[in-house]
């Protein structure tokens, strides 16, 4: 069974960075798609970036251009480097499976 742990989340001011990481267990990423996704307090969930098997990439368009999904297959990690974050960047941010298996989530806080 897959499962997947965040962490890289902490408080930062505006206009400051953090990097975050997601560990892979239980089934090799290579061939797989994964995605970030979001939840603001009182708000739904939102994707934040996908990166494919061939390291194709999308993003958000409220995110281009300040972050930077990237992936490891010989790790089994994904990471998505966060700069110039903002107030409203502030939310829990989990990586996803294919078949919708979420982590636990880490917590980013941008003050302003």
């Amino acid at each position: 069974q897959v499962q997947l742990v965040e962490s890289g989340g902490g408080s930062v001011q505006t206009g400051g960075s953090l990097r975050l990481s997601c560990l892979v267990s239980g089934r090799s990423i290579s061939g797989y798609t994964l995605r970030w996704y979001r939840e603001a307090p009182g708000q739904q969930r939102e994707f934040v970036a996908w990166i494919t098997s061939n390291f194709n990439i999308n993003y958000v368009d409220s995110v281009k251009g300040r972050f930077t999904i990237s992936r490891d297959n010989a790790k089994n990690m994904i990471h998505l480097q966060m700069n110039d974050l903002r107030p409203e960047d502030t939310a829990v941010y989990y990586c996803i499976w294919p078949d919708n298996v979420w982590g636990q989530g880490t917590q980013v806080t941008v003050s302003s």
